[in-house]
């Protein structure tokens, strides 16, 4: 289905918004979430666990969704649509919508302002050179107990997650890395702790 049906759809109640994240792993996002107060979201899509979030952190939270939304052929964006309107059916806290690739957010002067973060959610990384760029600009950001949670990062052949690249480099770049320890892992999803101290 193109975009643009499914915006129709979507707007007509025929469709529904579209989400990546299993049901597991959205409730391991929520539980991570709870309480959360500056939180992010790289990769927003439709809003479906932008969501989850929202309703999960803390009523005076600040979540930062970063989306590029790209326009398509009609010079406008349809996930953009759909996902700021899910988004704003759920009530508390505070959503800055930020439209740029997560890489491109995480250098900019607004994000480094408000630095640490407690929770931040990669879900648009499943190569290995763009999670590379997404976890070396966002892992700084993270505050000493804040937590990382990363989508399609690791081998779950049933859902189609296969030995794809954002496997392999979760495996070979992140999970030996000493400022963080896993504290989670769901399905596809592997939530990392940043240590007070690196293990040396």
């Amino acid at each position: 289905m193109s975009v643009i049906l499914h915006l129709l759809k979507w707007r007509l109640g025929l469709a529904p918004a579209e989400v990546w994240t299993t049901e597991a792993e959205r409730a391991c996002l929520a539980r991570h979430a709870a309480g959360k107060h500056r939180l992010a979201e790289i990769g927003v899509w439709h809003g479906g666990t932008t969501r989850v979030l929202r309703a999960a952190m803390a009523p005076d939270a600040v979540l930062y969704a970063i989306d590029p939304y790209e326009k398509g052929r009609l010079g406008f964006s349809a996930p953009r649509i759909i996902g700021r309107a899910e988004v704003g059916r759920v009530r508390g806290g505070r959503v800055v919508w930020i439209r740029a690739a997560g890489h491109d957010a995480a250098g900019s002067a607004e994000i480094r302002a408000v630095a640490p973060f407690d929770f931040v959610f990669i879900d648009a990384a499943q190569t290995e050179e763009l999670l590379h760029a997404e976890w070396t600009a966002w892992a700084p950001l993270i505050a000493p107990g804040g937590l990382m949670a990363l989508h399609d990062s690791r081998f779950v052949p049933e859902h189609g997650i296969g030995e794809q690249t954002s496997v392999r480099y979760t495996r070979e770049h992140i999970l030996p890395d000493p400022a963080f320890e896993v504290v989670d892992a769901v399905e596809s999803l592997t939530v990392l702790r940043r240590r007070s101290r690196p293990v040396t």
